[in-house]
């Protein structure tokens, strides 16, 4: 018996840091303006969607799956699930994106070998949405995540990045 939850306790861990490497370069942040009155909050409406690519080598292939409507099923769901809903009408708030890729950042890493840091290239992608209130115009959350850009990354994997970092984004939205 004592094999037995040996063996389940090390699967269990060998499936958590599966996960762990999944999503963990990815970087989370929002912010909700103070004193915002949340629950004044019912309906939304898209305003818009912008994407830019650093690559002059033209060295990032874009998956294959459609990342922005992905991302506005996941903030649709997020908003849904926070009795926010879409609007025909007037909304209460308006939902715009970025997504941002560099496939020229650089940054620091430190060589195992002779412990000096070296400038490496390390592609990056960025996400930013944003809930602005219609009548005053005002940004009220902002929430972004940043990521490496994983190479030769499925479609499932690209879907499974994309709902950790809209999901830990909208945490902060009560």
């Amino acid at each position: 018996m004592k094999k037995y939850y040996i063996v389940l306790l090390s699967a269990f861990f060998i499936t958590l840091s599966g996960c762990a490497t999944v999503t963990g370069d990815i970087q989370v942040e929002s912010e909700l303006v103070p004193n915002v009155k949340w629950s004044s909050y019912k309906t939304y409406d898209w305003l818009s969607a912008f994407e830019a690519v650093k690559d002059p080598n033209n060295s990032w292939k874009a998956p294959d799956i459609d990342i922005t409507g992905d991302i506005r099923y996941l903030i649709d769901r997020e908003l849904r699930n926070r009795n926010i809903n879409s609007s025909a009408g007037v909304p209460d708030l308006a939902v715009s994106f970025f997504i941002g890729v560099d496939m020229e950042h650089q940054e620091y890493q430190l060589d195992p070998e002779t412990k000096i840091k070296l400038n490496t290239n390390i592609p990056k992608g960025a996400l930013v949405v944003v809930l602005i209130d219609v009548t005053s115009g005002e940004v009220v959350w902002m929430g972004n995540a940043t990521a490496d850009i994983q190479e030769n990354a499925t479609d499932d994997l690209v879907r499974q990045r994309l709902d950790y970092a809209i999901s830990e984004m909208f945490k902060t939205l009560p």
